[in-house]
């Protein structure tokens, strides 16, 4: 290490650049801080004010005297909504729904990405050009459901899973981290040895990519829990209905009731439609946040990995 004398000359090191780098606190650091926490408030205070109107009394409710605490304690909505059979039908549907379609978009994902992640099949460029057209051009709704009608999928479960597990996007995260990730060497060695592809699939590459299978598991799974459209248009009968479609259809109709019943079994709610329908945002919202913390580490390893190489 380098010294050198200062003015009272006494001598002092420095560091072979030259000079020590001062960490300084700057405008721009506060700037980018701020901007993260206005961020981070936006997502956190909305959440924070739906969960606290869901515990709050209907009288302070609508007077709009509830922001981020509650006031008037009470689980009266909640009650209602555990209570009621179509909720607690349409949670458990849901929730399978959700999995099988996981599942089955895993399986069809990495069947595509991994042949094309590899140099040795012939026309992978080609093959790849056409799996990525359905991310940016889409035939519509009509075409779709007249689609759907000639298999015979309409008004079943199959209409909620089949047609959406093939995602282009999260197949390119996935081609991407398989390349940039499993070296070419292990697959060589695993050949040498007599391994098929679906053994060196099974035994290296999927034990070695834990980070992206999470990560698009939950992009999968969330995608679908979210999702109501497809069930709107592609189902009649109230047996397929999903639990988002059941909240859709509880927001649409509260601004019109004076008072708010979540099935029709005669009796009349005495919680208020807004009240109602905080709890019952919070009842849908709840599976999701217990699941995340959990893939959370692989989650943002996958995506960075996946994403960003490649």
């Amino acid at each position: 290490m380098a010294k050198k004398k200062n003015v009272q000359g006494e001598e002092v090191s420095t560091s072979a650049g030259g000079a020590h780098a001062v960490n300084k606190f700057r405008v721009s650091d506060f700037v980018m801080i701020l901007v993260i926490v206005l961020l981070c408030m936006t997502c956190v205070l909305p959440f924070l004010h739906v969960a606290a109107k869901s515990i709050s009394g209907n009288t302070a409710v609508m007077s709009k005297a509830v922001y981020f605490w509650p006031k008037d304690l009470t689980f009266e909505a909640y009650q209602r909504v555990i209570g009621d059979d179509s909720m607690t039908y349409s949670m458990r549907f849901s929730a399978f729904v959700t999995l099988v379609f996981t599942i089955l978009g895993m399986i069809v994902c990495t069947c595509a990405a991994y042949p094309l992640s590899k140099k040795r099949l012939k026309g992978r460029h080609v093959f790849t050009f056409l799996l990525m057209v359905p991310m940016y051009f889409s035939a519509g709704i009509i075409p779709a459901y007249l689609l759907y009608q000639d298999v015979h999928i309409l008004d079943t479960v199959w209409v909620l899973i089949l047609p959406l597990i093939y995602s282009p996007y999260n197949m390119l995260i996935m081609k991407n981290y398989f390349q940039s990730t499993i070296p070419d060497s292990l697959e060589e060695s695993a050949f040498l040895d007599g391994a098929t592809n679906f053994q060196i699939l099974g035994k290296i590459v999927l034990p070695l990519s834990k980070p992206i299978l999470a990560t698009l598991s939950l992009f999968y799974a969330v995608g679908r829990w979210n999702s109501y459209a497809d069930n709107m248009y592609y189902t009649r009968s109230s047996e397929l209905k999903l639990i988002q479609y059941k909240l859709y259809q509880l927001v649409a109709s509260a601004s019109e009731a004076q008072t708010a019943s979540l099935a029709d079994t005669g009796g009349v709610s005495q919680s208020t439609p807004e009240v109602l329908q905080a709890a019952s945002i919070m009842f849908v919202t709840i599976p999701i946040l217990i699941i995340y913390p959990f893939l959370q580490k692989y989650f943002v390893q996958g995506t960075m990995i996946g994403a960003v190489k490649g």
